[in-house]
């Protein structure tokens, strides 16, 4: 489905596969300036961005890929790890032609956007980011039900159970992310997988959650970034954390406190009352805050105004 009125779909082969992307706004298939590219997480798919984009779409050439494996893009047999994703991405942000880019990040879809910065700092231009892995967590900031959940993914048998028999991920922790998640909408985000093979990148990416520095090359990675972030070659690129009321885990008000006090041209902005998958809940308060920042740092993003 398309994100909003005049929005393109576009697939495009990558390395082994393809990625499906929606594509709008001015400039739309050019490559003057930097395009704005909104990154989901898991288990959802560019959809997520669907009341979200029209609010840049008048600024700036968008695009909201689907994550390999996910929404309406390939699934080759690979492992879906991160670093597997981040190929992925290098490779279609290198396809579709993108030199610099402005990142809209959501969960893992903002991890990769921080990543990618900084491995590629000179073609990112600046990050926008709600509930996303800001830095490594521990196991003692989830609530009780959380780390019985995630506990529960990350064990061998169980986790697939769970995930790949009980489609728990579209099921269970979709909906209770999500303030109103409706018939239809729900419809959308289950229907890329309706077999156990499908959901192979669902199970994978809560294993990929650095909980006390595990798994190792995943927690290396996350360090990275936030060292980069903090740094002073990255204070040149603007950066954008919003965040929820009573935010949890990743998007709790010590983690924010964090990132507030340790990242370079760092803004934070409150987006009000939301579960995890907030593009959903607030996509005008996300909107408004994304569009907003774009307008007031028009000079180094270089976008219209």
């Amino acid at each position: 489905m398309s994100i909003s009125t005049g929005t393109r779909t576009h697939t495009t082969p990558v390395l082994d596969s393809f990625m499906t992307h929606q594509e709008t706004g001015p400039g739309s298939g050019s490559g003057d300036g930097p395009a704005v590219v909104f990154l989901h997480g898991n288990p959802t798919s560019s959809y997520l961005w669907r009341g979200v984009v029209p609010y840049v779409a008048e600024q700036a050439r968008v695009l909201a890929p689907d994550l390999i494996g996910m929404g309406a893009s390939g699934k080759p047999d690979i492992g879906y790890r991160f670093a597997d994703h981040a190929r992925y991405l290098d490779a279609w942000l290198d396809a579709v032609g993108l030199d610099e880019v402005v990142f809209v990040g959501h969960d893992w879809g903002g991890a990769l956007a921080m990543d990618f910065a900084a491995r590629h700092p000179g073609r990112v231009r600046g990050l926008a980011l709600v509930e996303t892995f800001l830095r490594p967590l521990t196991w003692v900031e989830l609530p009780p039900l959380g780390q019985e959940l995630f506990r529960g993914f990350r064990t061998p048998g169980k986790g697939e159970e769970m995930v790949l028999r009980d489609n728990m991920f579209i099921e269970f922790n979709l909906p209770h992310g999500i303030a109103h998640l409706s018939p239809e909408d729900h419809d959308v985000y289950r229907a890329p997988y309706p077999t156990e093979a499908s959901r192979k990148p669902l199970l994978v990416w809560p294993r990929e959650i650095p909980f006390d520095g595990e798994p190792a090359d995943v927690h290396a990675r996350v360090v990275a970034y936030g060292q980069w972030l903090s740094s002073p070659e990255s204070a040149a690129v603007p950066k954008l954390v919003m965040h929820v009321d009573d935010g949890l885990g990743m998007g709790s008000a010590g983690v924010v406190a964090w990132a507030r006090e340790t990242f370079t041209s760092v803004e934070t902005a409150n987006i009000g009352a939301a579960g995890h998958h907030a593009p959903e809940d607030q996509p005008d308060a996300i909107g408004t805050a994304v569009s907003d920042w774009l307008r007031r740092h028009a000079d180094v993003l270089t976008m219209s105004v």
